[in-house]
């Protein structure tokens, strides 16, 4: 998140054209795709029906479910974002932690995690976390560059 630490509070919700997300929005998104995927968990380990991307959501909607996640987390100042994130992405790795190797690497371990094609748990983890933080890195950076 060191990418943050430049960015004026007063900008965190400015958007610039060339640029998908605001910084508050990259942070956002990431606080809540932790925390949904984290509750995608809890509910099938309570015998509870998952619904993915989320009910009332179908996947190919999936930008409703990331407003969601603005509407939510994309409140406050950059510090409190930053401290939210800090929190949730600690959460998400000691959940992790708790996984054996047969629920991480193995097909069909998780409803939640599951496609015809197979993935397992380790992938919708990586494609829902690791991936976009990826793709924002260079975003954050093109828009300081161009805002500062």
């Amino acid at each position: 998140m060191v990418e943050f630490l430049e960015v004026e509070n007063e900008d965190i919700h400015k958007r610039i054209e060339s640029i998908e997300k605001t910084p508050a929005e990259l942070i956002a998104y990431q606080i809540g795709w932790l925390n949904h995927i984290m509750q995608w968990e809890k509910d099938e380990l309570a015998g509870k029906k998952v619904i993915t991307s989320a009910p009332g959501i179908i996947r190919n909607e999936i930008g409703k479910l990331v407003q969601t996640f603005y509407n939510k987390h994309n409140k406050g100042d950059l510090k409190s974002l930053l401290s939210e994130f800090a929190k949730t992405k600690e959460e998400f790795v000691e959940w992790i932690a708790t996984l054996d190797e047969k629920t991480l690497f193995e097909l069909n371990q998780r409803k939640w995690a599951y496609i015809k094609a197979g993935c397992p748990v380790w992938k919708w983890l990586h494609i829902n976390s690791v991936a976009p933080f990826t793709n924002f890195r260079p975003q954050i950076r093109k828009w300081k560059k161009e805002m500062y």
